[in-house]
């Protein structure tokens, strides 16, 4: 039996030195690849090398309730929230509240220094006095400029006075009634601005617009506040926090399967474990970027008639958007798989394949949306220890499993989800 080395010494005592350096390279090559081939036989008859064997995990196809939802993070706040502040400027002299306090409407609140308003609308009441006396003085020279117009407008029936003094009475009469009327109109102004500061001396008592909950309390004794540019807020009121509501931030991609009625449940970091039931009431147009992310707001009614809810807690919700009864499921495991060719599945194709391995499997796999979904998806089932492919019509998935419409598959029939390899063959 000829050996590697007996059998390059045969071909170098064939390419002599006669040869043309063409025919030389050309059995330089012809003796390499004997050569491979010779260390190729060799490590196939050693004894560790054996072939493995690759078996296959299967999950069983079942039929149950299939539940789509759509996740969506957001804020609970109160239905009804109002912000309480002042439209004047002053010091504050009390507050009559604090956080947590129930409140009615037209409670008090807070007071502020009454002493400047207090003092506005005595000078008010006091212009409306003097504006009422002008009133009369004028009512007065009216009548005495009328009759003074009559006496005269006799003489010159008795030619007794002249046109000019007839002139000058109808003059003196058309004056006193315009100083009348504008007397009448500086009553009606002094009267507005009494009005306008009566309203600025009762705005100096803070008090509850609605029957609520006092949410935050910002202001305290002796602060001064100036409301000239913008009103400051001193008290945040939830009318009823037994009923309240979660907006939620749903992906655009998702919208389009989310509408107002649909069942929700919804966790917070507070509650471990607790899932708290809603309903959508109300998905908007209005789009919200935030970092280039498109998403639009929908609104959960909460019942929390225990007030473990707070406004302010971040949640978590499961959006309810379709629910198919007694579906047939394969396991979404299934639907990626895909085999590999049958030297691939045994662990190559010795020296050869080690030196020019091939291109993987999942470079050969269909789009992973034509295998998933609708009439493109396929699944492999063994048939005496071989995948066989089999396709299906697909409906709606979970994310782990789908529906399966037609296609063959029956409930309690294996599909093939993984390889799994059991080593080598002894």
């Amino acid at each position: 039996m000829s050996t590697p080395d007996t059998a390059s010494g045969e071909a170098a005592a064939q390419i002599g030195p006669d040869l043309p350096p063409r025919r030389r390279r050309l059995w330089s090559w012809l003796a390499g690849l004997g050569l491979i081939g010779l260390v190729a036989a060799l490590l196939s008859t050693l004894p560790g090398i054996r072939e493995e064997q690759v078996r296959y995990r299967t999950a069983q196809v079942r039929v149950a309730d299939l539940q789509v939802k759509v996740s969506a993070t957001g804020e609970l706040q109160p239905i009804t929230q109002v912000e309480v502040g002042t439209e004047v400027s002053g010091t504050i002299q009390a507050v009559e509240v604090d956080f947590n306090d129930r409140v009615q409407a037209g409670q008090v609140l807070a007071r502020l220094d009454p002493d400047q308003a207090k003092a506005r609308f005595r000078q008010s009441e006091a212009a409306l006095s003097l504006a009422r006396a002008r009133v009369q003085e004028a009512e007065a020279t009216v009548t005495e400029t009328a009759n003074r117009l009559h006496r005269t407008r006799d003489l010159i029936a008795k030619r007794m006075s002249s046109p000019e003094e007839l002139d000058t009475a109808a003059a003196a009469s058309e004056r006193a009634a315009a100083m009348l009327a504008l007397a009448s109109a500086q009553v009606a102004q002094a009267q507005a601005q009494l009005d306008a500061d009566r309203r600025t001396l009762d705005k100096t008592v803070i008090r509850a617009p609605i029957d609520g909950i006092v949410l935050k309390r910002q202001v305290e004794p002796g602060q001064t506040v100036a409301a000239s540019l913008q009103t400051p807020v001193f008290f945040t009121l939830a009318e009823n926090l037994t009923q309240m509501e979660l907006k939620v931030a749903v992906d655009e991609a998702d919208v389009g399967q989310v509408a107002e009625g649909q069942r929700a449940g919804f966790t917070v970091d507070a509650y471990p474990g607790r899932d708290f039931p809603a309903t959508i009431t109300q998905v908007r147009y209005a789009p919200e970027t935030v970092d280039g992310v498109v998403t639009y707001g929908a609104l959960l009614a909460v019942d929390n008639a225990d007030l473990a809810l707070r406004p302010g807690m971040t949640a978590t919700a499961e959006i309810l958007v379709r629910e198919e009864r007694n579906a047939v499921l394969v396991p979404n495991a299934a639907l990626r798989f895909n085999p590999p060719r049958a030297k691939e599945a045994k662990g190559g194709s010795g020296l050869v394949g080690m030196l020019l391995p091939r291109r993987p499997p999942e470079a050969r796999r269909p789009p992973e949306a034509d295998r998933r979904t609708g009439k493109g998806a396929r699944v492999w089932v063994l048939r005496d220890g071989v995948p066989t492919a089999l396709d299906l019509h697909t409906g709606v998935t979970d994310g782990v499993l789908t529906q399966v419409l037609d296609g063959g598959l029956e409930p309690g029939q294996e599909v093939v989800v993984d390889l799994e390899r059991a080593g080598p063959k002894r």
